[in-house]
C-alpha cells in the first residue's frame, strides 16, 4: 500500500508543479517521476516543514519539483 501512495501523491506532486511551473503536463509517468524525485528534493530542502499527511507530502512534493522543473529548465533551454 506504501508504494501506491508514493505513486498517488508523486503524481499529484508533479502535476501541480508542472503546473504552477510551466502550464502544462508531463504525462502520467512524467508526473510521477517528478513528483517522487521532487518529494525528495522538497524533503532535504524543507525537512518536511510544511505539516503531516498527505497535504504535507504533495505540497513538500510540489515545492521539490518545481525545484526540480527549475534545474531542468536551465539544462535544456526552456524545452520541458
Amino acid at each position: 500500500m506504501g508504494i501506491l501512495w508514493t505513486l498517488i501523491i508523486g503524481a499529484i506532486a508533479g502535476w501541480l508543479g508542472s503546473q504552477i511551473f510551466k502550464g502544462g503536463s508531463l504525462g502520467l509517468i512524467g508526473n510521477i517521476v517528478v513528483g517522487i524525485v521532487g518529494g525528495f528534493i522538497g524533503y532535504w530542502l524543507l525537512g518536511g516543514r510544511l505539516g503531516e499527511g498527505v497535504v504535507g507530502e504533495i505540497l513538500t512534493g510540489t515545492i521539490g519539483a518545481i525545484v526540480l522543473l527549475a534545474i531542468v529548465n536551465l539544462f535544456t533551454r526552456g524545452r520541458v
